[in-house]
């Protein structure tokens, strides 16, 4: 399952890539889940950039029947899993939790 996984985020990372255009905002997917009987993948995004997330969301989810028809076209699977955008926020988390211990350091700096 972990190839599958890789392989299904390696394609359709180039397809996005290749296939769309988000103006000001840096479009990444950070995980595929593929679902044991390969019918679903839980695909999750992170977006950086100016444009707001959910236009993002919508416009992938909206063009998701044709990314679909291009990963069956790269990717030969039993079954061409039908895929489920997340918006993951792990990446704007993990940089929140870096700024909130360097502003306690700095804090504890100053008392010193």
């Amino acid at each position: 399952m972990l190839r599958v996984n890789e392989v299904v985020k390696r394609e359709l990372s180039g397809i996005i890539a290749r296939e769309m255009s988000f103006e000001g905002a840096l479009v990444s997917i950070n995980h595929v889940d593929v679902t044991p009987d390969l019918k679903n993948a839980h695909v999750f995004v992170s977006v950086l950039g100016t444009q707001a997330r959910e236009s993002v969301m919508s416009k992938l989810t909206s063009h998701r029947p044709a990314l679909q028809a291009e990963l069956a076209r790269h990717v030969t699977m039993k079954y061409t899993p039908h895929l489920i955008f997340h918006l993951d926020t792990s990446i704007e988390r993990g940089t929140r939790v870096i700024e909130i211990m360097q502003e306690i350091e700095a804090a504890q700096g100053d008392k010193k």
